[in-house]
């Protein structure tokens, strides 16, 4: 069992991709119809299973964009969120310290080839972040190049959307 592109803590995801390796009985016709309805038997509360396909397997799921969507309070939209939205896009590259490992070591990384496109949207800042083999920016390093902290926003950071491989 994996998850492709794990959810950051404290973040809402919407249609996320599970990947379950099973042993395939070839007494069972609707293999499909029996793994989906076991499987959503088991699902937590607030969970719901979309849909069931059977890939492969060798079948490999990688992901290459992600969609995040940060809400903010009324009261922040303003100018200076328009600036800094501007300026991130604006910006041939966006180095960022990240710690790479428990020892507190860290390293300067570029994020801005991570990123596809920002909008503001009504209150709702609109994020498609570039995924690749080399990593992605992660959802903390957007608030804090947004200059927000988590007073700022209205409701959880979502995931909405992944593009897959």
């Amino acid at each position: 069992m994996s998850l492709p592109l794990p959810k950051p803590v404290g973040v809402e995801v919407e249609g996320d991709l599970l990947c379950l390796g099973v042993h395939r009985d070839p007494t069972i016709t609707d293999y499909r119809s029996q793994v989906a309805d076991r499987l959503a038997a088991q699902l937590p509360e607030g969970c719901e299973l979309l849909s069931v396909s059977i890939a492969g397997a060798k079948a490999s799921f990688q992901p290459r964009a992600a969609t995040y969507i940060l809400t903010v309070r009324e009261e922040c939209v303003d100018e200076r969120l328009r600036t800094k939205i501007a300026e991130l896009l604006a910006s041939e590259s966006l180095i960022l310290q990240r710690r790479i490992d428990g020892r507190g070591n860290i390293r300067d990384v570029d994020v801005r080839p991570f990123v596809k496109s920002a909008e503001l949207a009504d209150r709702d800042i609109v994020i498609e972040c570039v995924v690749t083999s080399a990593g992605s920016i992660r959802v903390e390093e957007i608030v804090k190049l947004l200059g927000l902290d988590a007073t700022e926003l209205a409701a959880p950071i979502r995931r909405t959307k992944v593009q897959w491989q």
